[in-house]
């Protein structure tokens, strides 16, 4: 009797291959062979689950972005109840990967935004996982009072800071305590404008 191949299972495997590798040299150290070996699995076993690099990277892609977007929602929804400005608060600080335990989440997720500079393929989940952020936050700051017209901009303005945020800790440029500092001091204009 053929065994049963949990192919979500699979697939899961293989993103967290991918991410593994992204980690360690970025994407262009992802190869199908690369990721078959860091997974345990065959080249086809890999090729059965996805049909191209590129749809592979896309799934891993996906994977990693709703890993975050768990662990926001998650933060959002423990503990007591907190007021809007302070669920904002947690939210940034969750997308902006800042905490050392986040290190390796944000090389593979700047590695994914760098590539899609040049692939449609990838800059489309992207998109929509930024879209996804966007609506988040203007609920949240909705519930906080935050005139209509000025959300939009405050919104796309603090998704573009913590991407920022998070490139200068990776680099060097700041450390987590300082990148946390500059994105609570923009949320404290936030409040007090």
């Amino acid at each position: 009797m053929p065994r049963q191949v949990d192919l979500a299972e699979r697939r899961r495997v293989i993103a967290e291959a991918v991410c593994r590798l992204a980690d360690e040299s970025g994407l262009e150290g992802v190869t199908l062979r690369d990721v078959a070996e860091r997974a345990g699995l065959s080249m086809g076993a890999v090729q059965r689950c996805f049909r191209t690099k590129e749809e592979m990277l896309v799934h891993a892609l996906r994977y990693v972005g709703g890993r975050i977007e768990r662990r926001v929602r998650e933060r959002l929804g423990a503990g007591p109840a907190q007021s809007s400005a302070s669920a904002v608060g947690h939210a940034a600080e969750e997308l902006a990967l800042l905490r050392a335990e986040h290190r390796s989440e944000a090389r593979v997720w700047l590695a994914f935004l760098a590539q899609a500079a040049v692939s449609e393929a990838l800059a489309g989940p992207l998109r929509a996982g930024y879209a996804a952020s966007e609506e988040l936050f203007l609920g949240l700051l909705a519930e906080a009072g935050v005139a209509r017209e000025v959300r939009e901009v405050e919104v796309r303005a603090l998704l573009a800071l913590v991407d920022g945020l998070t490139a200068h800790v990776l680099v060097g440029r700041l450390t987590e305590d300082r990148a946390a500092e500059v994105l609570h001091a923009h949320l404290e204009r936030l409040w007090r404008g």
